[in-house]
């Protein structure tokens, strides 16, 4: 989705309750918060993108609703992180350890604590670079587990702290939740168009 990039230095940025504010004002847009203070201002997704989004999100849910590990999120979502940034994943997992250790005003604001798990689906409208800064800032402040999707390229990336960033080269593989999202699997044929699944299968 196309961004745009409010500089806030003149004003002094915003505090997170002004932000909190900001962004449940203006619920049309999807706005995040940088670690330097800017303000990040994402235009609605398209409708094919949107399809995609939604098939993910259910699909973690089924997962979470079966196991009971934790809670799961949409893309609506903000994560107040150990750098001051406040982002939005298009899906994520919490544990419910992690989750039951908030207070309920911070359950109810932006939750101050990265995701255990992350993902990220690009459209086509995003720059694979600053995707992939974005998935970086996730494990840097504590994620455990965390994928990129492009289904233009019909590439996968898989990011874990301490190591290199793994690259699935094609669409025909599935992607394995592993320790973090136990018997969790993402067949990444389904993000394909469905006449595309269809002949794949």
């Amino acid at each position: 989705m196309e961004t745009y990039t409010l500089d806030m230095s003149r004003i002094g940025g915003l505090t997170d309750e002004q932000f909190f504010h900001l962004a449940t004002a203006n619920k049309q847009l999807k706005l995040e918060r940088t670690s330097t203070g800017e303000i990040l201002i994402m235009a609605l997704t398209g409708a094919a993108t949107g399809i995609k989004n939604s098939h993910l999100t259910m699909l973690l849910g089924m997962w979470n609703w079966q196991t009971k590990r934790g809670k799961t999120f949409d893309s609506s979502t903000g994560f107040k992180l150990l750098n001051g940034a406040i982002r939005s994943p298009d899906a994520a997992f919490v544990t419910n350890e992690r989750w039951n250790a908030l207070t309920n005003d911070e359950q109810r604001r932006f939750a101050p604590l990265c995701p255990d798990f992350v993902l990220e689906l690009m459209s086509e409208s995003d720059y694979l670079r600053a995707a992939q800064d974005k998935m970086h800032e996730w494990i840097e402040n504590g994620c455990r587990l965390a994928w990129l999707l492009d289904t233009e390229s019909e590439r996968a990336y898989i990011y874990h702290p301490n190591a290199d960033v793994v690259v699935i080269p094609s669409f025909d593989a599935t992607l394995d939740g592993e320790d973090v999202l136990p018997g969790f699997a993402l067949n990444l044929r389904e993000l394909r168009e469905p006449r595309e699944i269809a002949d794949a299968l």
